[in-house]
């Protein structure tokens, strides 16, 4: 059987892992003498897992969620509430269930000797790089306090960002959700029904109007299949984007969409310069600062420029090459960064210039419908103009004739 084992090594770092033995008392002599010294042994709850497996399938925990447990728990630390009994408490009023099992096993742990970086560590799908890096330079300088309030509006900043998006993405996207549908049942169902009348005058009709006639036959007859084919097509881009290879491919497109790419494009500058800000001010080295902001940056393409920008200063390089270099990062911003290395207040450089990338993400959104309108309009336009000029002037021709 197996033993979920929690242990301390000769430095007195706590490890933790699976240990195989037939008894607990054999799990606990196996650990001793790889040099480790027990804190916990215990078997390991299948069930218990799949329930958090479950739970997590159907239960995810939003960034909503997160600005509220960040901002309780920094409130409950300002008051000298001591750290596991605030967790408890939060945990004690959260509806979220998976979030509940979460905040139970991260205070077993920290009761157990983990320290609370450590014990966020084993959630990696809940808590980002940039929240652990933090929580872990707070406990090392003493300013726990300090980090997790950090953290706190470093999470309901992201949060405001994507609300942003998604709320001046939403109405285009409806539209033409709609539009898509409304298209394929006009030319799958009323069509078809249209045409008849056409057919049963036996005229003459123009090239696009027969073009027009021939695909309401189609669709007609084989809509089933052509419903089958989008899903399909949908379905395959969906996981192929979701993949490695594919979210890299797609990261790099959406960069040059039509003014939804300019945007998308701010908002990974502001997020990158905040991050990155953030990181230095809470006394990140900066080379791993700008690892753990590539990490949270969540696009490829800024990703790989900070990668690339770490290996650079570890070779004694600067920041600014790389992104002078890079035609994906503004001048403005290379520039900032170059000033920010030459005083030596880089920090408070890249906090001026995420303000500023912020108030340009602010404008953009506000404006992006009355941008994207008249693109919409147009695009439903042409859909109307070739529907009337194909099939409802022909029919009131051929009536007039009558």
């Amino acid at each position: 059987m197996r033993f979920v084992f929690k242990a301390k090594d000769a430095e007195g770092k706590m490890k933790e892992g699976l240990v195989e033995a037939m008894t607990q008392e054999t799990a606990v002599q196996v650990l001793q003498k790889s040099g480790l010294t027990p804190v916990s042994v215990e078997r390991e709850d299948v069930g218990n897992k799949f329930v958090k497996s479950f739970r997590k399938m159907w239960e995810s925990v939003t960034h909503k969620e997160l600005v509220v447990l960040f901002r309780q728990l920094a409130t409950l630390i300002e008051a000298k509430v001591p750290l596991v009994t605030a967790i408890s408490a939060i945990e004690a009023q959260t509806e979220n269930k998976y979030l509940r099992i979460i905040l139970k096993e991260m205070v077993a742990d920290i009761n157990d000797g983990m320290v609370f970086s450590e014990a966020m560590m084993k959630h990696p799908d809940t808590f980002s790089s940039l929240t652990i890096n933090m929580i872990k330079a707070g406990e090392i300088s003493g300013s726990l306090r300090q980090s997790i309030t950090y953290v706190a509006n470093d999470v309901e900043k992201n949060y405001q960002l994507n609300a942003k998006i998604k709320s001046a993405l939403f109405y285009p996207a409806f539209v033409l959700a709609v539009a898509g549908v409304i298209g394929f049942v006009v030319v799958s169902f009323i069509l078809p029904k249209l045409t008849v009348l056409i057919r049963d005058m036996n005229v003459a009709t123009p090239w696009y109007t027969q073009v027009v006639m021939s695909l309401g036959d189609f669709m007609s007859e084989y809509w089933w299949a052509v419903a089958l084919l989008i899903f399909a097509f949908i379905g395959s881009a969906i996981y192929y984007i979701k993949g490695d290879v594919g979210k890299k491919e797609w990261q790099r497109l959406e960069l040059k969409i039509p003014v939804v790419g300019k945007l998308l494009r701010y908002v990974y500058l502001a997020r990158m310069t905040d991050t990155f800000s953030t990181l230095l001010t809470g006394g990140i080295p900066m080379v791993r600062a700008l690892i753990i902001t590539g990490d949270v940056v969540e696009n490829a393409v800024f990703k790989s420029i900070l990668l690339r920008s770490a290996d650079e200063v570890k070779s004694g390089g600067s920041i600014s090459t790389v992104f002078a270099r890079s035609e994906d990062i503004p001048p403005v911003v290379t520039q900032m960064v170059r000033i920010g290395e030459e005083t030596g207040k880089l920090g408070e450089v890249l906090e001026g210039t995420a303000r500023f990338y912020d108030q340009e993400v602010d404008y953009i959104t506000k404006n992006l419908t009355s941008l994207l309108e008249p693109i919409l309009i147009v695009g439903l336009g042409i859909g109307v103009s070739i529907l009337v000029f194909s099939i409802i002037l022909p029919i009131y021709n051929i009536a007039g004739q009558i």
